[in-house]
């Protein structure tokens, strides 16, 4: 059975997700098989929040050289939470 701790891999800690704080704006990386509806019961699970909307995209895999060969980066899929009035999530 999958846990909400497979489902939640890491919260992503860029300089763009940190000013979606603010706004209560939260950006995991997710697993490839979750949906919203598994990824929101996920985060209200671990961090003991109401999320008002989940919005899920994929990130495709980017053509990387090294030196004569050619590779790609693993794709990944990336999930932005938003939270209800009042509630946030202690990243420090």
């Amino acid at each position: 059975m999958i846990t909400s701790y497979d489902i939640i891999q890491t919260l992503v800690r860029t300089e763009k997700s940190s000013t979606l704080e603010p706004q209560r704006k939260y950006v995991f990386h997710v697993s490839p098989r979750a949906n919203k509806g598994e990824i929101k019961k996920a985060v209200e699970e671990i961090y003991s929040v109401k999320v008002a909307a989940v919005n899920i995209m994929t990130v495709v895999a980017k053509r990387k050289r090294v030196r004569s060969d050619f590779g790609y980066t693993t794709p990944w899929k990336k999930a932005v939470v938003s939270l209800k009035e009042g509630y946030s999530i202690n990243v420090t």
